[in-house]
């Protein structure tokens, strides 16, 4: 499959491009600079697309087979760019995806979606995004998986995840690596047992391929 990246520069976008590259499938990867892509070519993106999130990035979408949304504001932006980039952004690929008859759409989510009150006011505006965005991609026609991490470390990939579809009791002192997230994001790609389906993520468990055979 042609995959089109959002999000493709990010921590975890630049994972998953070098997961794709490792895989069957092709990497499409979507970024807003120019200077950004001979590096993810060198990541090992088949091809390119300059398009912004925040304008009209239908054209994106033109000859992909499916999508992965790991774009984020970040943590320096203020709750506006949450808004049009976590929220509208996604709201807005799932759109086009629909309009292109792209059906397949994975989307990285967040673990605190089902309850962001419970969040801080600080990650409130976040879980709130993310929550609503869900909600939205759920709506659509489109076969889609929602993966929904811990808190994201820096460590290397160790294959070794536990998956929840009713969510986890606690994740405190639990983290997953970002490599580990682009595993499981570029594994689900091929898998319809996980179709229409919602599910956290953390470190440790099995190996990625069998947790995600038994969803």
């Amino acid at each position: 499959m042609k995959v089109l990246v959002i999000g493709a520069n990010g921590q975890v976008g630049r994972n998953i491009v070098k997961e794709l590259s490792a895989s069957e499938h092709e990497a499409v990867a979507m970024v807003r600079k120019e200077e950004q892509v001979d590096h993810l070519k060198e990541l090992g993106a088949q091809k390119v697309v300059l398009a912004d999130l925040e304008k009209d990035f239908s054209e994106a979408f033109s000859d992909v087979d499916a999508v992965i949304f790991a774009a984020g504001s970040g943590a320096s932006t203020g709750p506006d760019k949450t808004l049009t980039i976590d929220l509208w952004g996604s709201a807005k690929a799932a759109q086009y995806a629909e309009e292109n008859g792209v059906k397949r759409f994975v989307q990285l989510s967040s673990m605190g979606t089902n309850d962001p009150d419970a969040g801080g006011e600080e990650m409130k505006p976040y879980l709130v995004a993310k929550r609503a965005a869900d909600e939205i991609l759920k709506s659509t026609s489109l076969d889609y998986t929602i993966v929904r991490p811990g808190a994201l470390s820096d460590e290397d990939k160790t294959e070794n995840i536990e998956v929840s579809t009713s969510g986890f009791t606690s994740m405190e002192g639990r983290s997953i690596p970002r490599a580990d997230v682009a595993s499981v994001l570029v594994n689900v790609l091929d898998r319809p047992n996980t179709y229409h389906k919602t599910f956290e993520v953390l470190q440790g468990g099995n190996s990625t391929a069998s947790e995600l055979d038994s969803l």
